[in-house]
């Protein structure tokens, strides 16, 4: 059955490049000479489902005010990845159930004492990052560790891309099937909750939504440049558009393109492919702080000084 999943899986791989590569060819031969490669064409695949996917969930994490969170769990799945590189199991299992847990960790301890929630993410994800590094710091080699605290999106293999793939698809269905719901969560959890709207259940779906997602996105930008993609491209969104279903489109759209253009510019330059993905879609966050039309700051003054 393994061995079946696996050949469905390379098929739809083969088939989504095959379609990548009718768009690409249509570039210029300057922009389209470096996708000629085959490990340039995995990395492109999957580096497009890793923008679109943190671009989408961008948007609630930016109106839940959850940024922090994103760096609780990106940090909390290091002893995840350091205990499954031991045991020799597969990075996805050890770094989503320590994710997982480092969330319902901060849940525990917001709801059972005094301490607040920007303190309990504090406190669960430095001590959770403090175990991997340990961990770490304990393996005779840890080399390959390292594509999984930076990105090595360039040398992404199968298995990877199949859960990029995989994830990308599952949270575009669960953002589509419940939109209403976490719509009226997002804005008005009050509301929610008196509408019979079980809050706790769409609050863990998210977080869960969110650490599959970072668990998705490894070995593209890895932990430490994950979070950047989960925030920047809603940032971005918020300061150009006012309804939520724009902003979900833009911010998946800007994500996307951030990982093309980085991507690119990586491998043009030779730098790395996860800090270029991020500081392309830095490079958009500065532009719309400047010149979003009602929000930019350049706007701002121009409007001033013409009145």
């Amino acid at each position: 059955m393994s061995v079946a999943l696996q050949e469905f899986g390379q098929g739809v791989i083969e088939y989504l490049i095959a379609v990548l590569m009718v768009v690409v060819n249509l570039l210029p031969e300057a922009l389209a000479e470096p996708f000629q490669y085959g490990f340039m064409q995995r990395a492109l695949l999957t580096s497009i489902a890793v923008g679109a996917v943190c671009g989408l969930l961008s948007s609630y994490v930016i109106l839940k005010r959850w940024s922090l969170l994103g760096d609780a769990i990106s940090h909390a799945v290091l002893p995840g990845v350091a205990i499954a590189y031991l045991l020799g199991w597969p990075f996805f299992v050890g770094a989503f159930a320590t994710g997982a847990l480092t969330s319902l960790g901060i849940g525990l301890i917001e709801r059972n004492s005094r301490i607040k929630s920007d303190a309990a993410m504090g406190l669960m994800f430095t001590a959770a990052f403090a175990l991997g590094v340990v961990i770490i710091s304990q393996i005779t080699t840890s080399t390959h560790l390292m594509h999984i605290l930076f990105g090595n999106v360039l040398g992404v293999r199968d298995p990877a891309l199949m859960l990029t793939l995989f994830a990308g698809v599952l949270v575009l269905t669960v953002v589509t099937l419940y939109y209403k719901e976490l719509l009226i969560y997002v804005f008005d959890p009050v509301q929610a909750r008196s509408l019979g709207l079980n809050t706790r259940v769409i609050h863990y779906g998210l977080i869960l939504l969110l650490t599959l997602t970072i668990v998705a996105s490894l070995e593209t930008v890895g932990i430490i440049l994950v979070v950047s993609m989960l925030i920047t491209p809603g940032a971005t969104a918020y300061l150009l558009v006012n309804r939520l279903p724009a902003m979900m489109i833009l911010s998946t759209l800007i994500g996307l393109v951030s990982a093309i253009i980085g991507l690119f510019l990586a491998f043009q330059l030779n730098v790395a492919s996860g800090g270029a993905i991020v500081l392309v879609a830095t490079g958009f966050f500065v532009l719309a702080f400047l010149f979003a039309p009602q929000r930019g700051v350049v706007s701002a003054w121009i409007r001033r000084s013409a009145g």
